[in-house]
């Protein structure tokens, strides 16, 4: 086992006065990580460089103005002259309707050629939607000489050469990949399968819960290997016991087919590295080292087909904690060390990596595997990657220019890197809110419980009016919901996933005319506020308490029709607001799976309907509102 080298070391050349500095800010119950001299870096230029003499004062703010030219998630640090070793005071900061006041905790010395300077960064991180002026307020303080506005590591802020962004638009734009998306933004509800070796453990490692791990990081049960840092030799014991039965690809694409599914995506390789497919470029997959000795993509896939249902596949690209050596860690380490950045370690193998370089993984396991999967699958629609990290843009373009080249029907999504993907995913277990801006088509990928791949001791099931919440939430902004299942290691779904998956099923029976092939109303909702899906870190700390009432409908539209969907019992008589004439002029209203007629009127207040004669279901109703013109919906 390799020796992990250390996140913080001391810097040499300083002596003792490095060292009790970092003994100060140790005390101080801070992060410290000092840095060697190094030669000047020339400043990245999507950062934002604010000195404080160029900033103006008022009620105890320094304020600046600046020109925002990439939208995308910043942190925000502060700079000081010299060494300082005592924490700053809790500090108020003010940016695109964001306030906050805390003490940015993160501290560490950059010794420029010129002076040292003591760097603090915010823990939150600042989403800036707009390009176009900007103002950012901080309380006054003497010790503060700038502020640097930098990407998020974990978000690229857009194509960084224009040679990759010709080429890739005219990729993007070409007929088969639009004809792909429209399929893609009609499909609206798929199935997500996060299954590999790790189904097997059910989320314990050794008898201790991944949850119990002593070690940093995230605890969904696909991040076993890297929440116990187990040695590469020792986790690939677990090929020589995956044995799932031979029905898994049969009963799982009829399971998405019965929940009213359009499609399905499989984790063909997680961050662990092994792949649940025949590869020609590892043996450490699904035929060469375990038991079951045959393609389970390629049956998953034709079970698919089968049901009539599209495929996909996800791709941990960036990430493989196997044969990925340190996932470039070490080498954009020095970069970030000059530029007074830090280099985080998230998803990176730092305690057994692979002796080969992470460049050598991805030209000799990366691109040839994804090349094995879009040519194994003709009519694969879409390639879900995951784990981009610290991978460069040479090296995304690269995957995305393959499958294009190979199959240009076949959709990227966001996480290829950079730019780089055909659409967007609004992250794990994240709905955007109504008044987002987004560039391009989007998705969300959510769970069933709290972890993706299968957990034996969570029990935090999504009930299904939650479900068939967070599924029109969606519809009604745009976007789809590709929600996920985690069989176990016999390929078997939870029961309590499958049947709320099941129960979804029966009311898309009823009334997925309102979500299939529709887009965005002119307000996608009235009633209660929104409920934000933020993390699935959060859904398992707040839960869900929502209740519905008659007063909450969700609009999708499609030609000339309005969808108004509720999720409570039907009252008597109802009033739909946003209806009201300048919203369209209603030629018709029914209510969906029901041969009963509608009483209705229109006017200045809305539309008034009414349902005394209609029998109450589990779950709400639709009506389908018929507009006299398709017009009236833009």
């Amino acid at each position: 086992m390799k020796t992990q080298t250390p996140l913080y070391r001391s810097i040499g050349i300083n002596g003792w006065r490095q060292l009790l500095l970092m003994m100060t800010l140790v005390l101080a119950m801070v992060s410290c990580e000092p840095r060697p001299k190094v030669k000047p870096q020339n400043l990245p230029d999507d950062w934002i460089i604010l000195n404080s003499t160029e900033a103006s004062k008022a009620n105890g703010f320094l304020i600046w103005e600046f020109e925002l030219k990439k939208p995308g998630r910043y942190n925000l640090q502060v700079l000081s002259n010299g060494i300082v070793s005592i924490p700053l005071p809790e500090l108020n900061v003010k940016i695109e309707g964001v306030e906050i006041e805390e003490p940015p905790k993160t501290i560490f010395v950059l010794d420029s050629a010129t002076a040292p300077k003591t760097i603090f960064q915010f823990n939150r991180f600042i989403t800036l939607k707009e390009k176009g002026p900007q103002t950012v307020k901080i309380t006054a303080n003497s010790s503060i000489d700038q502020i640097r506005i930098i990407p998020s590591y974990r978000h690229k802020l857009g194509f960084g050469s224009e040679r990759y962004k010709k080429e890739w638009l005219a990729m993007h734009n070409s007929r088969e990949k639009q004809e792909t998306l429209e399929w893609f933004k009609e499909a609206k509800y798929g199935m997500f399968i996060h299954w590999g070796l790790y189904s097997q453990t059910g989320g314990m490692w050794k008898g201790k819960r991944i949850n119990d791990s002593p070690y940093p990081g995230p605890r969904p049960a696909e991040w076993l290997m890297h929440a116990f840092r187990i040695p590469r030799e020792e986790y690939a014991e677990l090929a020589k016991t995956f044995n799932p039965d031979k029905s898994f690809a049969a009963n799982i694409a009829k399971l998405a087919k019965d929940a009213g599914m359009k499609y399905v995506v499989i984790t063909s390789k997680h961050h662990d590295g092994f792949a649940l497919f025949d590869s020609k470029s590892s043996e450490y997959d699904m035929v060469d080292a375990t038991p079951y000795a045959a393609d389970a993509i390629k049956e998953l896939y034709d079970a698919c087909l089968q049901e009539g249902l599209k495929f996909g596949v996800y791709y941990s690209h960036g990430n493989d904690w196997y044969d990925g050596s340190d996932g470039r860690y070490a080498q954009v380490k020095v970069k970030n060390d000059s530029l007074g950045v830090l280099t985080h370690p998230l998803g990176k193998n730092l305690w057994d990596p692979s002796p080969n370089t992470h460049a050598a993984y991805v030209e000799g396991k990366g691109y040839s595997q994804v090349s094995e999967l879009v040519q194994m699958m003709p009519e694969l629609a879409l390639v879900w990657f995951d784990g981009e990290g610290y991978i460069t843009e040479e090296q995304s373009f690269e995957f995305y220019k393959i499958i294009y080249d190979l199959n240009p029907s076949v959709l990227v999504n966001r996480r290829i890197g950079f730019d780089f993907g055909d659409y967007l995913d609004a992250g794990d277990n994240v709905i955007p809110s109504a008044s987002d801006k987004l560039t391009k088509y989007w998705e969300t990928c959510g769970t069933t419980n709290n972890s993706w791949a299968y957990k034996s001791y969570d029990d935090d099931w999504k009930s299904t009016p939650e479900l068939i919440y967070y599924l029109i939430d969606i519809a009604s902004k745009g976007g789809n919901y590709l929600l996920n299942i985690g069989p176990d290691g016999k390929g078997h779904v939870p029961e309590p996933s499958a049947q709320g998956l099941l129960e979804v099923g029966d009311w898309l029976e009823i009334n997925g005319e309102a979500i299939y092939g529709t887009t965005r109303w002119v307000t996608p909702n009235e009633g209660q506020d929104e409920t934000q899906l933020a993390g699935t870190g959060h859904r398992a700390k707040v839960g869900f308490a929502r209740s519905f009432s008659s007063d909450d409908f969700w609009f999708t539209t499609k030609k000339n029709k309005v969808y108004v969907i509720s999720l409570a019992d039907p009252e008597e008589r109802i009033t739909v607001k946003s209806l009201i004439p300048e919203n369209g002029k209603v030629k018709a209203v029914n209510r969906l799976g029901s041969a009963k007629p509608v009483t209705w009127t229109q006017g200045v207040k809305g539309l008034n309907v009414e349902m005394s004669s209609h029998d109450k279901r589990s779950m709400g109703f639709v009506l389908e509102v018929t507009l006299e013109n398709e017009s009236d919906l833009n």
